[in-house]
């Protein structure tokens, strides 16, 4: 089977605000500002990469400047870029707003909408690996695409792995609709707030069993104090380094990263989660979501 890591979901070009103070509702609050390449299944795509990991990004961008400059960015940065181009749609955009330990988005998801389910099934088919980021999923526009990518890896027997993306649209989709889309995937990531819409609130240790009963073994990603494994050798828990927060944005992305990265390479439940961690402690050191180069 091929080594190659097909992560599935959005590009996009985030815009970053990472404020000096308390967000001034209706004034103007300084912020240091800036635009790189964002999207969930794109920054971990650039994180595999930085881990030195073989992986396509499948995606869809706009026939604009902005989505040339992504793939540019992401192919500069050693990820194998399989695209649809959709003339007449801007590529997606977020506004990343962060302070305090936690950042806000406002997002135009854009051409990421109109990724085509038969484009999705016959990149999948290229990998050994297919992580999908649950964005696909939760948008009705895009759905098809991110259950194609489900399919296509239980077909062909890949190893898989879903991101629950964002507590807000999975709670509009509703928990337990999600969770069967992800029944049989080999881990399902969900934070903290994306555990308690998932599994109801509750000790982390519980939540990662529950969810372990729709997939194969679940993650449960708790920042400053570490990550919760639940799977068929039951709980693995790990702390995370004492880590100056700069900025949150891609911190999970990166977290994912170096799970599958652990994962494919065979190595345990703890030494996974230890990779993990590691990886999201080194985003966060830096502003933005993506690996320096």
């Amino acid at each position: 089977m091929s080594a190659r890591i097909v992560c599935v979901g959005d590009i996009v070009t985030d815009v970053l605000a990472a404020l000096a103070g308390p967000l001034e509702h209706g004034s103007d609050s300084p912020a240091s500002i800036r635009v790189t390449g964002g999207g969930q299944a794109a920054n971990t795509a650039a994180w595999l990469a930085h881990l030195g990991a073989e992986v396509t990004l499948v995606g869809a961008i706009g026939d604009d400047d902005a989505g040339r400059d992504r793939v540019a960015e992401l192919t500069a940065a050693g990820v194998q870029c399989t695209v649809q181009v959709c003339p007449g749609t801007a590529t997606g955009a977020i506004v990343v707003l962060s302070g305090a330990g936690e950042r806000t988005m406002i997002s135009d998801r854009g051409a990421n909408l109109q990724l085509d389910a038969e484009w999705v099934r016959s990149a999948v088919a290229e990998g050994g690996h297919m992580h999908l980021s649950a964005y696909t999923l939760l948008d009705s526009a895009s759905r098809g695409a991110g259950l194609a990518a489900l399919a296509a890896a239980r077909e062909l027997g890949l190893t898989s792995s879903v991101d629950a993306a964002s507590a807000a649209p999975l709670r509009a989709a509703g928990a337990q609709r999600f969770l069967s889309w992800c029944e049989g995937v080999t881990v399902l990531l969900a934070n903290r707030d994306e555990a308690d819409v998932l599994a109801g609130p509750g000790h982390p240790r519980d939540q990662a069993r529950k969810l372990a009963g729709y997939a194969a073994s679940a993650v449960v990603k708790l920042g400053a104090d570490g990550a919760v494994w639940a799977g068929a050798h039951g709980v693995v828990t790990a702390p995370a380094p004492a880590v100056a927060v700069v900025d949150t944005t891609g911190a999970g992305d990166a977290f994912a990263a170096g799970l599958i990265a652990a994962l494919v390479t065979g190595r345990s439940e703890a030494e996974s989660l230890r990779m993990a961690i590691d990886a999201g402690a080194g985003a966060i050191a830096h502003l933005g979501a993506r690996p320096r180069p």
